[in-house]
């Protein structure tokens, strides 16, 4: 028996053990894995800086304090969680306690992406570990740092049989999807959420899939262009592009394309470079392999080679995995970049003449998981919100959705399915266990509906009267 199908086997023996916790003990495990962070904070930074070369502010932001939030998070309201819920009586049966209870749904498994390799493991893993589950963690190989001091935090904090680190290839990957898992937690693409979607079948496993797609942003003539370039700016490069909400197109009024096009490379400039045509490589991320930092450059030239414009940047450096920050203007129907999610730091631009017209563009694309609003128009932003679907939206405003652990985030169709964060996470791991709990009492010659309904109900209200 190899390592994955051990640990698997003593998992599903524990998983007994881990549903009689309560919340005090699952608050302690949530404690020693904040604190094991704590005392890696430093390898953690040097990690995502070998591998994705984030900056000690970026991965600050993006990685620990995001986790360290939702620890906190379920460690203030994890009783609240773990406490049944009361349902309200039904007429048909008003002496019994009806409740929802949430236990554990039994051993998951966690498979992690490469572009925020911290945050993407962990966050979930908090969720499973409050909602009393085992785990086991695939971290991504394409970020090997980050990979290995994330199987040092978790072996310092847990015994294997309640989560256990399993790092490797795609081969390991496919090991994993074949064992019957009771839920699976995947975040990356919408091609491979397919075949985990597809393994998890064959078992009935449930899955939650945080996937990608083509998260649009709509501005309109009511707003405030140069807070909508400076948001826009940051909320696509950081990371440099890699970010599964960033915003992907901008669909932009036609005779304001060239101003926002200046304030998006003003603001740019200013975030990400340390001279007008040089990258900040201390700010500014790279790309995480080879075949990625290939796949951006094709994109750029096969629409360039199509008939779109580089209107801005575009420079490659290969040696250092850098794509600049490029700004594309029109772009051709066909073009892959419109086509594929982008997931980096290119930018096309699509102008439109009507809001009914930058809806239906949107509208004839896959649902995205994020869609951004830049207006000051109480009715644009209705209208908007009303006539398209997408996992979340912001209004005058990037990616902060995520950052709420109060609110569920999760994708629509094509960009994923189920919750997470918060409470939302919490459930996603759980069973609602519905309980009916009927009173002791003598109903002598009563009749339960459906049968002989009328005189159940007359024996019933001359017992309550």
């Amino acid at each position: 028996m190899n390592r994955i199908s051990c640990v698997f086997k003593n998992q599903q023996a524990h998983q007994y053990v881990l549903r009689q916790t309560n919340a005090l003990q699952r608050i302690d495990q949530l404690r020693k894995l904040k604190k094991t962070i704590q005392e890696n904070e430093d390898a953690i930074y040097f990690a995502l800086r070998t591998d994705l070369r984030k900056s000690h502010f970026e991965a600050s932001l993006t990685e620990l304090f995001f986790v360290y939030g939702e620890i906190d998070f379920a460690i203030n309201n994890l009783r609240a969680w773990m406490s049944p819920t009361r349902i309200g009586k039904m007429l048909s049966n008003p002496f019994a306690k009806n409740r929802i209870y949430y236990e554990p749904k039994g051993v998951c498994l966690i498979i992690a992406p490469w572009n925020y390799p911290f945050q993407l493991v962990m966050s979930p893993l908090v969720s499973a570990i409050a909602a009393g589950n085992c785990v086991m963690v695939k971290p991504s190989e394409l970020s090997p740092a980050t990979s290995k001091i994330i199987t040092k935090i978790i072996l310092d904090t847990f015994e294997e049989e309640h989560v256990a680190c399993i790092e490797g290839n795609a081969d390991v990957s496919q090991q994993l999807l074949e064992l019957p898992f009771d839920h699976i937690f995947f975040t990356g693409s919408t091609e491979i959420g397919k075949v985990v979607m597809s393994a998890a079948a064959k078992n009935l496993t449930s899955v939650t899939l945080e996937l990608g797609g083509k998260s649009p942003t709509i501005i309109d003539n009511e707003v405030n262009l140069e807070k909508a370039a400076k948001k826009i700016a940051w909320g696509k490069l950081v990371n440099a592009g890699q970010t599964c909400i960033a915003p992907d197109y901008i669909l932009v009024p036609y005779q304001r394309v060239d101003e926002f096009v200046g304030l998006y490379k003003q603001f740019a400039t200013e975030m990400y470079f340390k001279s007008k045509d040089e990258v900040n490589p201390e700010a500014y991320g790279k790309i995480i392999s080879k075949r990625h930092f290939d796949r951006l450059s094709g994109l750029i030239t096969e629409a360039v080679e199509k008939g779109a414009r580089i209107n801005w940047g575009g420079k490659t450096d290969e040696k250092n995995q850098t794509i600049y920050p490029a700004v594309l203007t029109q772009i051709p129907n066909g073009a892959k970049v419109m086509e594929e999610e982008i997931f980096g730091p290119i930018l096309p631009i699509i102008p439109y003449t009507d809001l009914d017209e930058a809806i239906a563009f949107v509208n004839q694309k896959s649902k995205p998981l994020a869609l951004y609003i830049f207006s000051n128009s109480s009715k644009n932003i209705k209208k908007i919100i009303k006539s398209t679907s997408a996992g979340g939206t912001c209004v005058n405003d990037v990616l902060v959705h995520i950052a709420n652990p109060k609110v569920p985030f999760g994708g629509a169709n094509h960009s994923g399915m189920g919750s997470s964060h918060g409470f939302f996470g919490f459930k996603n791991f759980s069973h609602e266990r519905t309980v009916v709990k009927q009173r002791r009492i003598d109903f002598n010659d009563m009749v339960y509906p459906p049968y002989h309904t009328k005189q159940w109900v007359l024996n019933l209200l001359k017992r309550i009267m």
